[in-house]
């Protein structure tokens, strides 16, 4: 029998998973990894691990706890508030899956005699190709372009054929304890959390000028680390004539701490048309990229790692691009004008 590792995180796409995977004749073990956890935010982690322990011990299926809290701490959290730091906006899902459940997780499972690994994913793999979820609502390969061919091959993704209304019903009708379990939202792992809040704990800022399109101060900020490109508000407007309308940041400057805003989220001076892509998998071509998770769909050519957007976008450095062919996720690359 053919064994995998499914990671359980306690909620009901896993639980899932884990279901639909025995059914089908799978040695399935169950897997909850625990990570790092800031002391300044509520530990929920205990109360996801005693979830992850009832889908197990309902399935009928081993169960294991797999420690990944330096990992996560080093290659996503540091990882992430360097690249704030930098005046960046880097995806921590995109670093997550990466390093964390396609990573230490997937390394772990082999080692211990696993075939596969198994998430609850809404995406699939198909003749070891990554490809959207059917549940275009819910799909995350977005957040999966950093996988290659190696860790596609040992990968499972059991419902992503499946619309989340479809994952609830199964649930419901196979009393999965899970199956009422509202939708986990937020930062990888940690949860719903504000951005800004989090950073202050790690990054020092000083309050910066606020800039109109043609220079003039017209309000202040807490730190231009702290903003990204297409924010709309996070930012004070002092200026009288400014004040009650709505502005969107289009520029920033780390070095000189200041931050420009428009009411205009197109403006033409903060778009671009060509991207120099860092980390790029994907390969020359002619693509439908998004830069937004469920951003909008996009046609783009792709050269060495430069990719000509076919529509001017606001992009903010570090973001991650993620290009298409059909329903099949080719790649992607991370914005790093600077």
């Amino acid at each position: 029998m053919k064994k995998v590792f499914v990671a359980l995180s306690g909620g009901v796409d896993s639980a899932v998973s884990a279901h639909l995977l025995k059914n089908e004749g799978w040695d399935v073990v169950g897997v909850f990894i625990r990570v790092w956890q800031p002391d300044f935010l509520p530990c929920s982690q205990d109360e996801e691990e005693r979830a992850a322990m009832r889908v197990a011990a309902h399935l009928g299926v081993p169960f294991k706890t797999l420690d990944l809290s330096k990992e996560y701490k080093e290659e996503v959290v540091d990882v992430m508030i360097s690249e704030y730091t930098k005046g960046r906006t880097p995806n921590p899902d995109v670093l997550c899956n990466e390093s964390i459940k396609f990573g230490g997780f997937l390394d772990y499972a082999l080692s211990e005699g696993a075939e596969k690994i198994a998430t609850g994913h809404h995406a699939q793999v198909i003749e070891n190709k990554l490809v959207r979820g059917a549940d275009a609502s819910k799909d995350q390969a977005y957040f999966l372009w950093k996988l290659t061919e190696k860790e596609l091959a040992h990968t499972l993704m059991p419902i992503g054929h499946m619309s989340k209304d479809d994952v609830r019903k199964y649930a419901e009708e196979n009393n999965i304890p899970s199956a009422y379990k509202p939708d986990s939202q937020g930062l990888c792992f940690i949860g719903h959390v504000d951005m800004k809040t989090f950073l202050l704990n790690f990054i020092k800022t000083s309050s910066g000028d606020v800039l109109n399109e043609s220079g003039e101060v017209v309000g202040t900020h807490d730190g231009s680390e702290l903003v990204t490109l297409g924010q709309r508000g996070g930012f004070t407007i002092t200026k009288k004539e400014e004040m009650g309308n709505v502005h969107y940041v289009i520029g920033k400057d780390i070095s000189k701490n200041t931050i420009t805003i428009s009411e205009n989220f197109n403006n033409e001076e903060s778009l671009t048309s060509s991207l120099n892509l860092t980390d790029s998998n994907i390969e020359n071509g002619k693509y439908v990229c998004e830069i937004r998770y469920h951003g909008e769909k996009i046609k783009c050519e792709v050269v060495d790692g430069t990719v000509t957007l076919f529509k001017p976008v606001l992009i903010a450095p570090g973001q991650s691009l993620v290009a298409y062919e059909d329903e099949v996720c080719v790649g992607g690359g991370i914005y790093t004008p600077f």
